[in-house]
């Protein structure tokens, strides 16, 4: 599926059911926290398992969420989301040139 086809699936769900009005851009930030709680809960007590293989279909259905929510806030603040990823990336490579970042974890204002 194209993301533009998942985007307007989600649209028209919430529009279906007239949520459009409960959607404002505070309480969609506070859901896309939520749900990336949700999301980091799955790793809660894991231990050593770092990628909790076990529990990928829950990591699955929590990363929906997240993004649901996060084109719910895009779409209200009337934003393009491939362009602002797109424009995000190219922000990181000015701070993140690959001749000093490349396989270094350090945040740019330390390389």
């Amino acid at each position: 599926m194209r993301f533009e086809d998942a985007e307007n699936k989600v649209i028209a769900f919430r529009d279906d059911r007239d949520w459009l009005q409960f959607h404002n851009p505070k309480d969609l930030a506070i859901s896309i926290s939520l749900e990336a709680a949700e999301l980091l809960e799955v790793f809660q007590w894991s231990g050593t398992d770092l990628s909790a293989c076990d529990k990928k279909d829950r990591m699955v259905e929590e990363l929906a969420d997240v993004l649901i929510y996060c084109v719910l806030l895009a779409d209200r603040l009337g934003v393009d989301v491939p362009q602002i990823i797109s424009d995000k990336v190219d922000t990181n490579a000015e701070k993140y040139p690959v001749e000093k970042a490349k396989g270094n974890s350090q945040k740019y204002s330390a390389l």
